[in-house]
């Protein structure tokens, strides 16, 4: 299929690129890679008026390492986060979860501030977003904006992002030694996720926990889900990771999809938990 009818504009800066969707109002969408916002156009499931281009915008092209971990330009390609030498450094746990985006042509196009404006419930940043606490930082007509990843999701393909707004740095928290993890459950290499967890294990002198995270992406709402969990203090044995995660298994509600039942993909966020959870402890050992 093609899409529908629409126009078509060119940004060379962020300032032309807000002033352009301020004119345009909320029939205008911003286009960065492209790799779900044009398939959703040719499938007639996104019609927007107008398209504005912003891949002329050098200045949201760059990786950073800051005192507290990452500074990323909304342009970064999924491919530069891959390849980064400052992020492998300073938070490897995003560059697992960007090896495991789709195909090599996909990694090349896509970017990471159009992943989590789309906000898929399946995307691999959004889950990694919500674990770490990442910022995002949106600039619109008033001027910048720091939103807390707790805050920016609200549900399926839908953020805080005003119309006019975009997307121009991603704010990754430095890892500081902790174990990482992130494992994709997918039918095929490359497809989306069927589900995914993403967890982080720090350790005390005397190898017990002193914290512990898990979230987990297209377990229901559209959003991705924070584990409530606290192993503070606990010997990090079998039996603790897999209670807990059981305990997730039981507290997720996910969304029918077409893809597997609904049970069966409650199994599944325990076996991603577990899976993440053991990883990032075998990490946090420098056992892997």
């Amino acid at each position: 299929m093609k899409p529908a009818p629409f126009a078509y504009a060119v940004a060379s800066s962020v300032d032309e690129a807000i002033h352009t969707l301020q004119q345009y109002g909320p029939d205008a969408r911003p286009l960065a890679g492209g790799q779900s916002l044009i398939p959703a156009m040719n499938m007639r499931l996104a019609r927007p008026a107008y398209l504005v281009d912003i891949n002329r915008v050098a200045e949201l092209r760059y990786i950073r390492e800051t005192p507290d971990g990452l500074a990323i330009g909304a342009l970064t390609r999924h491919r530069q986060v891959e390849r980064s030498e400052v992020v492998q450094r300073a938070n490897p746990l995003l560059q697992e979860a960007a090896r495991q985006i789709g195909h090599f042509q996909i990694r090349t196009r896509g970017t990471i501030g159009g992943s989590l404006a789309h906000n898929d419930p399946n995307a691999e940043y959004v889950v990694v977003a919500r674990l770490l606490e990442a910022e995002i930082v949106a600039t619109g007509p008033g001027g910048q904006r720091v939103i807390p990843a707790r805050d920016f999701f609200v549900g399926y393909l839908a953020t805080t992002l005003a119309p006019d707004e975009l997307i121009t740095e991603v704010r990754i928290p430095r890892l500081n030694g902790k174990g990482a993890a992130f494992v994709k459950l997918a039918r095929r290499h490359g497809d989306f996720a069927m589900i995914s967890a993403a967890a982080t294990m720090e350790l005390n002198p005397d190898g017990t926990i002193k914290d512990a995270r898990v979230a987990l992406g297209n377990v229901g709402g559209g959003i991705p889900y924070l584990a409530a969990i606290d192993m503070t203090g606990q010997s990090p044995t079998p039996d603790l990771l897999a209670d807990i995660a059981l305990g997730i298994a039981s507290n997720v509600q996910p969304d029918p999809d077409g893809t597997v039942d609904v049970s069966y993909k409650k199994h599944l966020a325990g076996v991603v938990a577990r899976r993440a959870m053991e990883t990032a402890l075998a990490r946090a050992k420098g056992e892997i």
